[in-house]
């Protein structure tokens, strides 16, 4: 009985850092296409533009404010929500390292469209660790049920978006293509995967 938990414990923990790895190479081509943002990062953007605070403290502050809107829900953070942020910032440092924003538009929302099954992978992949979710999907996941995720996700990035415009961001291609298309592109890597991206106790049986 020990070793099934503990083999089970190592998936779930080789499929979170597997999981965060992927979705930080994700996040990276978008940032090097260069064409906007994702709801969470342009509501942190507009924060730090309206009240001229650095951009990592308006991260945390809204980080804090949605983890804590999802435990009001009962979506508690777990390890996996530190790992998250860890891996995929550093992810994202190092990939954006190697490569440069390309000067050609269409080179640039080539970009867009390869990293949106890339994101899809990684956040169905460390969703279905069940050991944590990161602040954006937590707050989707706060919501599921009544709004099933790929719709309450969509829903979070919208309203980061459109809270992060009103405060001076930027919206681009990229923030069209994160609210309309991730949350389902996740739902469906996450069927195909045979994961269930739920977080908690009431939520652990296996994708149909």
């Amino acid at each position: 009985m020990q070793l099934t938990l503990s083999g089970t414990m190592l998936r779930r923990t080789a499929l979170l850092l597997v999981g965060c790895l992927v979705l930080g190479v994700g996040v990276a081509l978008l940032l090097v296409a260069d064409l906007g943002s994702d709801g969470f990062s342009t509501l942190v953007n507009g924060l730090a533009i309206a009240s001229g605070l650095p951009f990592f403290v308006c991260n945390v502050v809204v980080s804090g404010a949605f983890l804590l809107l999802a435990a009001f829900r009962r979506v508690i953070p777990g390890i996996g929500t530190l790992v998250q942020i860890l891996v995929v910032g550093a992810t994202v440092s190092v990939v954006i390292e190697l490569f440069g924003t390309p000067e050609s538009l269409p080179s640039r929302i080539g970009l867009v469209v390869l990293a949106m099954p890339v994101l899809a992978v990684g956040i169905a992949a460390y969703l279905g660790a069940n050991l944590g979710a990161g602040p954006i999907e937590a707050a989707g996941l706060a919501w599921d049920p009544p709004l099933p995720f790929r719709w309450s996700y969509s829903a979070v990035q919208l309203l980061g978006a459109l809270g992060g415009w009103l405060l001076g961001g930027t919206v681009g291609l990229t923030t069209i293509f994160v609210i309309a298309l991730l949350g389902p592109m996740v739902d469906a890597a996450s069927r195909m995967l045979h994961l269930d991206v739920h977080q908690g106790p009431a939520h652990r049986e296996p994708v149909r």
